[in-house]
């Protein structure tokens, strides 16, 4: 039976990933998102499709309104909007805050906190019972980097975590009477090509040895425990967090 409709906005490859093929299989139909990558978006798709499921890619920018606008008129044209992980997020060279740049700053602003917002947005507007819609889930993909700061690597990274934080709780209060939870899971070192953003490939091994359970993450961890928050499993949670790091946070 279908559940609706998900969008994951960047799920192309990593998380985002992992989050909208698990999302078929839970039974929804699966708006996959991407920014560049059409061919590793149509390989989602694929996939999806081949094991009886329903899924279409969309290239958007989330954090430009027109981009937003036209990733969820296709979520529209699937059938009803249920759900939303809000995935799509980026960061920068591992630097200090002493050498940022204001492009840097804007462009990580935009994507990470502009990006969520207005796709939150779009999703309200159609879930909210308020609004003459049937309710739905919203799952905010975070970072324990909002809790540790991230000093000498990306404090701006963090910084656009920790406002995505303080949305999650915001809006779910905002709407917890209209049909809608919000909840955020806070994935911490993960098997994904966002580490090679950074400019330190030996991070990963470097960071090892600080998280308690002495190993490294895999996307599909982090998509079960968003997929558990969007679905009635998680009926009574709005405004909570799961710290999936290994036990660092």
């Amino acid at each position: 039976m279908s559940k609706g409709v998900c969008v994951v906005t960047g799920s192309s490859r990593g998380i985002g990933r992992a989050c909208a093929l698990l999302a078929a299989e839970y039974g929804y139909g699966v708006v996959v998102n991407y920014a560049n990558d059409t061919e590793a978006a149509a390989d989602v798709v694929t996939r999806i499709n081949a094991d009886g499921g329903q899924a279409v890619a969309v290239r958007g920018d989330v954090s430009a309104e027109v981009d937003v606008e036209h990733i969820f008129a296709a979520a529209d044209r699937m059938g009803t909007l249920t759900g939303l992980i809000n995935n799509a997020g980026v960061v920068s060279k591992s630097g200090r805050v002493e050498d940022y740049t204001v492009e840097r700053l804007e462009r990580i602003v935009a994507i990470n906190v502009v990006g969520t917002i207005l796709c939150a947005r779009e999703a309200v507007r159609r879930m909210s019972t308020r609004r003459g819609g049937k309710g739905g889930s919203i799952v905010n993909i975070s970072s324990v980097a909002s809790t540790l700061g991230s000093p000498n690597e990306y404090v701006d990274y963090a910084a656009t975590k920790g406002a995505v934080d303080s949305f999650t709780i915001g809006l779910a209060k905002e709407v917890a009477m209209e049909g809608i939870r919000v909840n955020a899971v806070r994935p911490g070192m993960v098997t994904t090509e966002i580490h090679e953003a950074s400019g330190d490939p030996g991070r990963v091994e470097r960071i090892r040895p600080t998280i308690p359970m002495q190993r490294i993450g895999d996307p599909e961890e982090i998509a079960r425990a968003a997929l558990w928050l969007l679905s009635e499993e998680a009926s009574y949670c709005t405004g909570s967090f799961i710290n999936a790091s290994g036990g660092r946070f």
